[in-house]
């Protein structure tokens, strides 16, 4: 079986995961064999990147309108393409342990879009990049979605790394979007941005659609919030421990008992009638 032929069956049987990895990996291979055929006079940017990468102006989305979604199927470079790629396989698959891979389809398109619709936003009104051009690629606003929706939806799901051990994934998520945020002030500004409003999208969505409020800092309130001591608390758990304590429970019962043997059931209180009741029902 011939490499080709062994992708194509990889694709057909794959999940969407592996498919979106794949057409990644394609499109990539095409645009670097158009940049090595391409004239020498042919500019920096290669046909196949120039006319599908997103490009900062309003104008420019509007000569190109599908530059919007397919500016999320190029890559800058190897090491680009390949952080994605794992990022993709690794978060993509948590995410289809509880959603659909027709979600995940759906979020990294989503992604992809409101990625680019704020780094359009930001390259036109931010002063940080007047007098600057630049184009957007790269999956990163898609796969940032993803990876927001599945954290909001289950923010205090562990994950195990090497040498660190047990971490909560909004833990992780906060790193991911700090990174980002310190990114604004980069080389790479405006792809942070991007990466931000897909980042957006993945929690606004999952937190309306849930229909129930995420509670993403509870693990940072736990750590700069003093509890409060409550005078209820002792009374509260000196209660459960008597009903959770066996033996003594026994003992009244056997002693309630002993005195129907003796003197009947009518000679027992309300209290004991009651007591006797509460246990017979456990």
């Amino acid at each position: 079986m011939s490499i080709i032929d062994d992708i194509k069956r990889r694709y057909i049987t794959g999940n969407i995961i592996e498919k979106l990895i794949l057409i990644n990996i394609g499109i990539f291979i095409i645009t670097v064999l158009a940049g090595l055929f391409q004239k020498p006079y042919a500019g920096n940017m290669n046909f196949i990147a120039e006319w599908f990468s997103l490009d900062d102006t309003l104008s420019g989305l509007f000569t190109k309108p599908w530059s919007i979604i397919s500016y999320g199927f190029l890559h800058a470079g190897f090491i680009h393409i390949l952080f994605n790629c794992i990022a993709l396989y690794f978060i993509g698959n948590l995410f289809i342990q509880y959603f659909t891979e027709k979600q995940l389809l759906n979020f990294y398109v989503l992604g992809t879009f409101f990625g680019g619709v704020l780094y359009i936003f930001s390259q036109s009104f931010f002063p940080l990049f007047e007098g600057k051009n630049s184009y957007l690629v790269g999956a990163s606003a898609g796969i940032s979605a993803i990876f927001l929706g599945i954290a909001t939806y289950m923010p205090n799901y562990e994950l195990k790394f090497p040498l660190i051990g047990y971490v909560k994934l909004w833990q992780v998520t906060a790193v991911w979007i700090l990174l980002d945020i310190i990114g604004l002030v980069g080389n790479n500004a405006g792809g942070s941005f991007a990466h931000l409003g897909g980042a957006l999208f993945g929690f606004l969505y999952v937190n309306k659609a849930s229909n129930k409020e995420i509670k993403w800092f509870d693990g940072l309130n736990a750590l700069f919030t003093k509890k409060e001591k409550s005078p209820l608390k002792t009374v509260y758990k000196s209660k459960e421990k008597r009903k959770s304590n066996p033996d003594l429970n026994q003992q009244q019962v056997d002693k309630i008992l002993d005195k129907i043997s003796k003197s009947g059931y009518d000679t027992l209180s309300k209290a004991e009638k009651d007591f006797l009741f509460r246990q017979g029902k456990k």
